[in-house]
This record gives C-alpha cells, sequence and structure tokens, in this order.
C-alpha cells in the first residue's frame, strides 16, 4: 500500500487528511515512533476490555517526509486485514478508533470530513 495524504477506511463516515502543518516532535508527542527507515509509526491494540490482550491492531505509519500516510486494522497478529467498521457488533472498538483519531485531529495531524 502506497502513503496517500488522504484515507478513508471501507465502510467508515469520515475521511481522513494528513494535516498541512504536520510536525515532527508533535508526531512524537503523541506516541508515534521513529522508525528505522525514518517514518514514524504508531500502532494500538484496540480492545472491547481493556488489558484483555484481544482485539484488533490500528497502525497508522506516516513517511518521514510528512506528506503521506498509510491505515491499517487488523487482527491481532497482524495478518489479516478487518473491516470494524461493516456491523455494530464491533460499536465500542469503533468509538475507541474514532477518539483515538479525534485527538489526532485536534492535534493537527489530521483534518476530518464526512462522506
Amino acid at each position: 500500500m502506497a502513503f496517500e495524504t488522504t484515507i478513508q477506511l471501507k465502510d467508515c463516515p469520515f475521511i481522513y487528511h494528513l494535516g498541512d502543518n504536520v510536525k515532527k516532535y508533535t508526531l512524537k508527542d503523541t506516541t508515534f515512533s521513529e522508525t528505522k527507515v525514518g517514518n514514524y509509526e504508531l500502532s494500538r491494540l484496540l480492545e472491547e476490555i481493556p488489558n484483555s490482550g484481544e482485539g484488533f491492531l490500528l497502525k497508522i505509519i506516516i513517511n518521514k517526509d510528512l506528506t503521506g500516510v498509510k491505515i491499517n486494522i487488523t487482527d491481532k497478529s497482524g495478518l489479516r486485514l478487518v473491516n470494524i467498521f461493516k456491523s455494530d457488533l464491533h460499536h465500542i472498538i469503533q468509538t475507541k478508533f474514532y477518539f483515538l483519531m479525534d485527538s489526532l485531529v485536534e492535534r493537527g495531524i489530521f483534518t476530518k470530513t464526512t462522506v
């Protein structure tokens, strides 16, 4: 998957755009870590029950030039893509995803629009 400036996850009611004024220190403040290649990565386990270790892995990667982003939600092993928006069975996980993304929108990393 290539880096893009606009991300829309399948069945998600929002479109996320990489912010115009993203700064490296803002990414580090919001717990992004720098990879060996120089990209910035945020990994979170979206769990229904906190600290259960059961859930879906959210991975956000922003390239080192701060011009492109990738977002994936996979099973816990990270091997299979998962669509958490397909049904209401994952309502709690969806809420946690929106909460995390809204915090990144507040910090100017992303902007959000409705589909």
